[in-house]
């Protein structure tokens, strides 16, 4: 157990309510109010400014589309050119209204047209974009339970990384493309703490608001210090309760009350008190509490970084944050490593599927 911190409770209590009441705290320089009234406010559950590098095409035409796949796919050799505009530049609604159409038309499933014509890993972005984000992550999930061992990895960077709408999609799409309940295969390739996370995250109950409650956060960080750092062991329930529940703006507010009254910062807290898949999950929902895009920055950094390409990896987080916030992470990307991530996937990627994941960063 770690040494009692120099400061006392009181003097670091006192502390903590002056920091918060003379507003130095970076996450209180907006009210709620001020935050709902920005321009960048998209959802209620990943705060700040930020933007997609895919919208609604404003002159769609569906029919028009599905002619154009058809010619790029017929006779001799693909119009690989043909595919990418389409599917980089609609969003995944008008994605799903073209397949229809093309289905409608030529009496054929556009998804076995583009398996019969594409290869590699240029062929699992196209499929992945001719799924709905919440089908694609529910196929990535069967993916990581499915056949011998589990994927905890992949468990984590879904479940621990999504808002609650889009969790109650996951659960939908996963209950009929397979036939199976997804809390259910989750209890059974999991178990400890690490399905206790995973099963609290899938009830999707985070408080998705954008006030902070100053007498909550200090007192979830009392008893995040006494489930961990402040006992013989860790009880996992607490953090259980605080990081799967409590909003982003709340949970920055209790990592700060955290820091200020016990002296250290809340991942050094975890990497202490936890380790193996627990550790990975908590280690996500605080850095994507702090930083929701920094977090997914860093791990395209890591996709790319030294010998060997995660292709997967980055079909994932570009195919699954182009509608949501993929140019604020082409900035952070920026900021963080003082190189594009366009020039990043240039430099670790080739040919078509190259051609496609920049199309996704346009």
């Amino acid at each position: 157990m770690e040494a009692s911190p120099q400061w006392s409770q009181v003097e670091r209590r006192d502390s903590w309510q002056q920091s918060v009441t003379s507003a130095k705290l970076p996450f209180l320089v907006c009210s709620s109010e001020e935050l709902r009234k920005h321009p960048g406010h998209r959802s209620r559950a990943e705060m700040g400014n930020f933007h997609p590098t895919i919208k609604r095409h404003h002159d769609f035409d569906a029919e028009r589309d599905a002619k154009k796949l058809q010619k790029a796919c017929k006779g001799m050799g693909t119009d690989e050119k043909a595919i990418i505009e389409i599917l980089a530049n609609r969003n995944s609604d008008q994605r799903q209204e073209v397949q229809k159409k093309y289905k409608s038309l030529y009496g054929k499933d556009l998804e076995s047209v583009l398996k019969s014509e594409l290869n590699g890993n240029f062929e699992k972005t196209a499929l992945a974009l001719l799924d709905r984000p919440c089908e694609y992550d529910a196929r990535e999930l069967r993916k990581a339970m499915k056949g011998a061992g589990t994927n905890e990895s992949l468990l984590v960077q879904i479940l621990c990384t999504r808002a609650n709408q889009q969790i109650v999609a996951i659960k939908q799409a996963y209950k009929r493309l397979f036939e199976r309940d997804l809390e259910s295969d989750v209890k059974s390739d999991t178990s400890g703490s690490f399905r206790s996370i995973l099963i609290a995250l899938l009830q999707a109950n985070r408080d998705e608001g954008l006030e902070i409650n100053e007498d909550l956060a200090g007192k979830d960080a009392k008893e995040l210090y006494e489930a961990g750092q402040g006992r013989w062991g860790t009880d996992e329930l607490q953090f259980n309760v605080v990081l799967a529940k409590r909003n982003y703006m709340q949970l920055r507010a209790t990592f700060k009350a955290y820091e200020v009254l016990h002296g250290k910062d809340i991942e050094d807290v975890i990497k202490s008190e936890t380790s193996g898949n627990l550790k990975k999950a908590y280690l996500t929902l605080v850095r994507c509490a702090r930083d929701c895009q920094g977090y997914f920055a860093k791990r395209l950094h890591k996709a790319m970084k030294g010998a060997g390409t995660d292709e997967d990896m980055l079909i994932r987080i570009l195919v699954t944050r182009a509608e949501i916030d993929l140019q604020t992470i082409k900035e952070k990307y920026q900021q963080m490593y003082s190189k594009s991530l366009v020039d990043a996937v240039k430099s670790d990627t080739s040919g078509d599927f190259c051609k496609l994941l920049l199309a996704l960063l346009h």
